[in-house]
């Protein structure tokens, strides 16, 4: 992390160099003493941040580092603001010259003053430096690479955790240890992988010493070896081969280096492996035509057993403790390591004293860092973080601003990054693809959770493991990295640089604590005493990049925001702000202004001078038990909005009778995704040539106004990128140039009115995956024809109002997951063929009429039952009273579930007791 600071900071150095700012000379011959001094001490440090936490004197050095790299980056933001503002300083008629004399002064003044702060910073990095060759020959760091892939960067073996798991009885082991073993001893002559991928702390060692243990195995293959990467090893085999386990692979280049020494010659040898990360365990096991096994946290059910085996050996957990045991427990998030750790302290423990199980329950974070019995564990997941390369360091300690289960969207979190200036551009890439590509490496390292999977395979949100944040959080504090305001009686740091506030914000000394911050958001902050800080605050904010006040109930725009000068994010997101003021144009840096879920209906022409603009997200959605057709209101159109050539986003752009936004919005070449509505008829040709220039764009939406026909047949030669394409609104005919978007993967059409079956041109399409239809189609027929579809996973049809009768053809759909039908009222049953749909899990019907349902809502007894029965999920839903009753589909069912869910919570407070 202090690597990444000083990187950071001599890449802004670099940048004032090289624009040949008007410095006075000496103060050019400090920076680029500053620069080089900087750069010596980059690489050391990228091994030293690994192992600060063993040896307090190279902490204590490394923070002093990331102070004076902090303090040179403020002094350098200070220096621009001051030039900026300088040179923008205008008198006007006869004291025009008055006024570049006076302005002359203050440049003059500026560059001294910087000069001075300059010389300090100087002085400071002469003494760090002197520190540094001192300590280089106490501390003996080894080459940047030796912490890359090889296990052990603490000098602990990593391996700690399965000793550490054999001390109690193993739980939620028997199926992967069977499976694993019926891969290893499968009959194939040939080498195969067998990788087990993890977080740390699941027990992946522990799961391939019991199969290395096993007597099926030993029985199986001739010879056994068990391997460290880092162990020099010969291998010998007889006829029946080796199994070779290979224990914490923490890279490609480890494997690569191992593969070359394994025996290939047709004998049945297999290999195991254990990694955390996916995408070694995936390469591992393709190149042999092997198998991956990713081992999950361990159910409710399971981590309660192993609990109450550590804590309270086999007896009952007593009753007043329950609450606490289960909150604790669900911090543990199904990880045996923490589960064992933490039982492991509270079997110490008086179970008379509530008070003394309620303190450890309440400050689980800080004993993480103070107590011996769970140093162990801390230090395993450690490892991961140490083990992250410089660049994802920040990336990871930044998720801390969330709070405790917070659902993290990705799309903002790459946002937030990228205002931050921790994503470095790559020659071919937007730097938005490289922060996505940053995500990608968190969730491969196990260091994200997945949550909701977009349709095109990537993870749209995420969470992370409490431990982990517990341990960033931990991080952030040590670093100033971060500072939150959620823990109680917490001690304030003398300078903060990033503020996360979650909840209310009561700080009497809060202007104090802007003079240096870079970042600032909210998490449910809605009281009126705590808006007035944060409005205090921003007040005293010189140097903000990242400002983030979601959900804060403002009714109008702060004018604090406006003297932001190197603000680069700015989310006001579900606010009541209705207006922008005309001096927004004085966020010069501004790159992403998220005002989604607000009142703002129009922007003002001094928008246009936002000219760094990537994200402009200005929409409503009007709210609803359905979709309106004006489901989404935007931002009027304006005229010279095509000056704006970064915007990557931009939605929802509404258009007017004799707009020529159409024609500026052709000139956006970077256009990724863009959404327009209030379409006419007569806009039709100057649409279609709009689009067709977009040849960058994944995703689109557009909507005519109701009355009028969305004309889209003028189109020729669409954007080929298309991954998303949203159409609301009446279709003369439908557009073939959809059939050749081979690369679109959702498609929602609404309220197109087609007289055609639009399946004919879309069931070709080889990547889609959602298609919802809306008032598509006024036939009586939909059918879904044999091997067609091939990639559909979800399927919704919705207020097809004449629609009677659906046929699933044999080998049509073959992966649909999820079927919706909804406000379909003449459809006479179930589609035909649907129980041959051996993928579905959900079906679901919504405000269908009664004598669609009955026939199927008495169970073994109804006539369409059996089309269905194999559906694990079947509900049926209405809309009553301004709320969604859904209901199991059968009556039986309803009577079943509702008698097992009461059973379930009887037995689980039975187990516990």
């Amino acid at each position: 992390m202090a690597a990444d600071a000083v990187t950071f900071v001599l890449d802004k150095l670099t940048t004032l160099l090289e624009e040949k700012l008007n410095m006075v000379n000496e103060v050019k011959q400090e920076v680029e003493y500053i620069r080089d001094e900087l750069e010596r001490m980059i690489a050391f440090l990228r091994v030293a941040d690994a192992a600060e936490d063993d040896d307090p004197e190279l902490k204590v050095w490394i923070k002093q580092v990331r102070d004076v790299a902090y303090e040179t980056e403020d002094i350098i933001d200070d220096f621009v603001i001051r030039i900026h503002r300088k040179n923008n300083c205008c008198w006007g008629g006869f004291c025009d010259y008055l006024g570049v004399l006076v302005c002359s002064v203050r440049n003059l003044k500026t560059r001294y003053e910087t000069a001075s702060d300059i010389q300090s910073i100087k002085s400071r990095m002469t003494e760090i430096a002197e520190g540094h060759r001192r300590y280089r020959y106490k501390f003996n760091v080894p080459g940047e690479g030796s912490a890359s892939g090889f296990g052990s960067i603490h000098g602990i073996d990593s391996r700690v955790d399965a000793l550490f798991l054999e001390e109690t009885e193993l739980v939620g082991i028997e199926k992967p240890t069977r499976q694993i073993i019926q891969w290893l001893v499968e009959e194939d002559a040939r080498l195969k992988v067998v990788s087990v991928v993890g977080m740390g702390g699941l027990g992946k060692t522990t799961l391939v010493k019991k199969v290395y243990d096993d007597s099926v195995v030993k029985k199986h293959f001739q010879n056994h070896a068990w391997i460290t990467v880092s162990q020099s090893f010969k291998i010998s085999y007889g006829k029946r081969g080796i199994c070779l386990f290979i224990d914490d692979v923490w890279s490609i280049h480890a494997w690569d280096a191992i593969k070359y020494a394994l025996p290939n010659e047709n004998h049945g040898s297999r290999v195991i492996l254990t990694t955390r990360l996916i995408d070694v365990a995936s390469s591992c096991s393709k190149e042999t035509n092997g198998h991956v096994y990713e081992l999950s946290p361990l159910s409710e059910e399971e981590s309660r057993i192993l609990f109450c085996q550590k804590t309270f050996r086999g007896s009952p957990c007593p009753t007043h403790l329950i609450e606490i045991c289960k909150n604790i427990l669900k911090r543990c998030g199904g990880l045996p390591l923490a589960i064992l750790a933490i039982s492991g302290v509270l079997s110490t423990k008086k179970e008379t004293s509530f008070d003394e199980w309620n303190l450890l329950n309440c400050s689980l974070g800080s004993e993480l860092e103070g107590n011996d019995k769970l140093e162990s564990m801390r230090i395993i997941l450690l490892l991961s973080f140490n083990n992250l390369p410089y660049y994802l360091k920040p990336c990871f300690l930044y998720l801390s601003t969330y709070p405790e289960d917070h659902q993290i969207e990705h799309n903002i979190i790459v946002r937030q990054w990228i205002g931050e200036g921790f994503v470095k551009r790559k020659e071919g890439n937007t730097v938005e693809e490289v922060a996505q590509g940053y995500i990608n490496e968190l969730v491969n390292r196990s260091l994200l959770c997945p949550m909701k999977i977009n349709d095109d395979g990537s993870v749209k949100v995420s969470r992370i493991h409490d431990f982990y944040r517990e341990i960033i959080l931990s991080k952030s504090r040590d670093q100033n990295f971060l500072t939150t305001n959620n823990e109680q009686n917490m001690v304030w740091p003398r300078r903060i640089r990033r503020l996360s506030v979650h909840g209310t914000f009561r700080n009497t000394e809060v202007e104090r604590y802007g003079t240096r911050l870079c970042s600032f958001l909210s998490f449910g902050t809605e009281d009126h005493e705590s808006i007035l800080s944060i409005l205090q605050l921003l007040k005293s904010c010189r140097l903000l990049k990242v400002l983030d006040l979601r959900g804060v109930p403002l009714e109008k725009f702060p004018e604090a925001i406006l003297k932001l000068f190197h603000l680069k994010y700015l989310s006001l997101r579900n606010t009541m702000i209705k207006r922008l003021p005309r001096s927004i144009k004085n966020l010069q840096k501004l790159e992403i202004l998220d005002l989604k879920e607000t009142y703002i209906n129009e922007l003002p022409i001094e928008i246009l001078e936002l000219q760094n603009l990537r994200h402009l997200l200005v929409y409503l959605h009007v709210p609803g038990s359905y979709l309106p057709y004006d489901y989404v209101l935007g931002f009027k159109a304006f005229k010279g909005m095509g000056r704006l050539k970064l915007l990557q986003k931009v939605s929802c752009i509404k258009m007017y009778p004799g707009s020529t936004a159409l024609n500026e919005i052709a000139t956006m070449n970077e256009l990724r995704r863009v959404s327009i509505t209030d379409l006419r008829t007569e806009d039709g040709v100057a649409l279609c040539l709009c689009i067709e220039k977009l040849q960058k764009l994944c995703s689109l939406g557009l909507r005519s106004i109701q009355e009028d026909i969305l004309d889209l047949s003028h189109m020729s030669s669409p954007p080929l990128s298309l991954q998303r394409l949203y159409l609301t609104g009446r279709l003369a005919k439908f557009p073939t140039w959809i059939q050749s978007l081979e690369n679109l993967v959702k498609v929602y059409l609404r309220w197109s009115q087609l007289r055609d079956d639009p399946l004919a041109y879309l069931e070709d399409l080889p990547n889609l995956v959602h298609l919802e239809f809306l008032a598509t189609y006024v036939g009586e027929k939909l059918c879904f024809k044999a091997g067609k579809f091939q990639k559909l996973k979800l399927l919704s049809l919705d207020k097809l109002e004449p629609l009677r009768c659906v046929i699933i053809e044999v080998s049509a759909m073959p992966h649909l997951e999820k079927l919706i039908v909804q406000r379909c009222n003449l459809l006479e049953g179930v589609p035909e063929g649907i129980e041959c749909l051996t993928n579905m899990k959900v079906l679901e019907f919504f405000d269908m009429p009664e004598e669609f349902i009955v026939p199927l809502s008495l169970g073994k007894l109804g006539m369409q039952y059996w089309k269905i029965a194999q559906i694990p999920e079947v509900y049926h839903t209405y809309w009553r009273n301004g709320f969604w009753e859904v209901h199991p589909l059968d009556k039986k069912q309803t009577i079943e579930k509702s008698g097992q869910t009461a059973i379930v919570r009887t037995q689980e407070q039975r187990n516990w007791l």
